[in-house]
């Protein structure tokens, strides 16, 4: 009984064994057959790229006789528009019309952005000069047409078309922001409130903030946020302008459903002016005081004692301020007159570029960058003295999106007494030199 036990363990044993040999049989042998085919494909793959780089060789052998230009990234016939029209025949107007901007500007703009935007050529192809990468961005820029239309336009893909949109609005941002789109300095600041004072009647004034709404497609994720008051998807912008009508900053990429009171309460604007960062060291005299240049803001903002917004106008309420004085009633209209110079501020920037206008169909990854670059380019235009056509304001104010009014926001502020007194002096003067 016991040998049988002891024959059953080592038959046991033995099977064992020979089952586990031939496991490990197979699986080297399908090791060896897996290693073969991958030295099989790789020599395969080594023979196609030294067929591939003898005929290269043979190819560049023929065009040392016959030269064969290679178009650069292209899928369409022909770049003749491009290299022979607009390079050699078009015209001042042409130019301005097109891309919204002079010849000189055109190629300034490309200097200056050109450390961004150059790419090498590689034995397959040429790259896109940057001229041509920057025409392509600003033609979609001005006139907000199709991807598609433009690449058959210029000769290139699609893709390259989007491509040179993204690069040319992130180059403009990185490489022009501080020089176009900054803080004033004093002598800045003085200037602006002498054009305030001269332009648009209002006193001791730098700049006016205000609000820009652009319409977008429904974003994929919470698009209720983006529904502005008017009702339609946008991203809301907030921009201080100038006194020439040029922005000094922006502040892009908010849903249109924001409170513009939330927005520049946590803004680096906000705490510049509030610190007293838009007015020089020794504060300017008015009516007989010390008082900081002050900002023009619209009645969804809060009053400050450097931000001027109009008296409330409560129709057909019987609180005790629904009755604006005569003082009062001239301070708005003074102060609506010098918000117009932000309005036509946006007005030419929303005409010159009207990608900013219509509905813009980029994904909200590229829009904030987008509308920098179109606040910069503004300013870009602006500066250089590029003329501005008045057809281009018509398109403007027959798009399909105006913009949308924001609710007024009442004085609650702790501020609202010192604010209030900075508020009478302007009252007081405008009184003063109505006569």
């Amino acid at each position: 009984m016991e040998d049988e036990e002891q024959l059953r363990s080592f038959m046991f044993l033995m099977t064992y064994l020979l089952l586990k040999r031939r496991r490990d049989v197979s699986s080297a042998d399908a090791q060896r057959r897996s290693e073969i085919q991958r030295r099989i494909r790789h020599r395969q793959y080594f023979f196609q790229r030294q067929r591939r780089m003898l005929m290269m060789m043979i190819a560049g052998g023929i065009r040392s006789n016959v030269r064969i230009r290679t178009r650069p990234w292209t899928t369409t016939p022909t770049t003749d528009w491009w290299e022979r029209v607009v390079m050699t025949e078009f015209q001042p107007s042409d130019w301005l019309d097109k891309f919204r901007m002079s010849r000189e500007t055109f190629f300034y703009l490309c200097e200056k952005l050109r450390p961004r935007l150059a790419r090498q050529d590689t034995s397959f192809r040429l790259a896109l000069p940057v001229e041509k990468r920057v025409a392509v961005a600003l033609w979609r820029l001005a006139s907000n047409i199709e991807y598609r239309t433009i690449s058959t336009l210029f000769g290139v893909g699609k893709s390259t078309v989007c491509r040179c949109v993204r690069d040319m609005c992130h180059a403009i941002v990185a490489l022009l922001s501080s020089t176009y789109l900054r803080s004033p300095n004093e002598q800045e600041l003085d200037d602006s409130a002498q054009l305030f004072l001269s332009h648009w009647g209002f006193p001791h004034c730098v700049a006016a903030i205000t609000t820009l709404h652009t319409a977008i497609i429904t974003p994929s994720n919470n698009a209720s946020d983006y529904a502005n008051p008017a009702g339609w998807l946008s991203v809301l912008s907030q921009v201080a302008v100038s006194g020439r009508g040029q922005f000094w900053d922006v502040c892009a990429s908010f849903p249109g459903g924001t409170d513009p009171a939330d927005i520049f309460q946590n803004s680096s604007l906000w705490a510049t002016a509030a610190e007293g960062g838009l007015s020089p060291a020794h504060p300017p005299v008015f009516m007989g005081n010390p008082l900081r240049y002050v900002l023009l803001g619209e009645p969804c903002y809060p009053l400050q004692s450097w931000l001027m917004k109009a008296y409330p106008e409560e129709k057909g309420r019987r609180a005790s301020h629904a009755g604006l004085t005569e003082p009062q009633r001239l301070f708005n209209r003074r102060l609506a007159r010098g918000l117009r110079v932000a309005e036509e501020a946006l007005l030419r920037l929303r005409a010159r570029w009207q990608c900013l206008s219509k509905r813009n169909d980029c994904g909200l990854d590229v829009v904030p960058t987008m509308i920098l670059a179109c606040c910069i380019l503004h300013n870009v235009c602006e500066s250089h003295g590029d003329d501005f056509k008045a057809e281009w304001q018509v398109e403007v104010s027959e798009a399909e999106s105006p913009q949308p009014s924001h609710k007024q926001l009442l004085s609650t502020t702790t501020d609202e007494s010192p604010a209030e007194e900075v508020r009478q002096l302007f009252c007081d003067y405008f009184e003063q030199h109505s006569n």
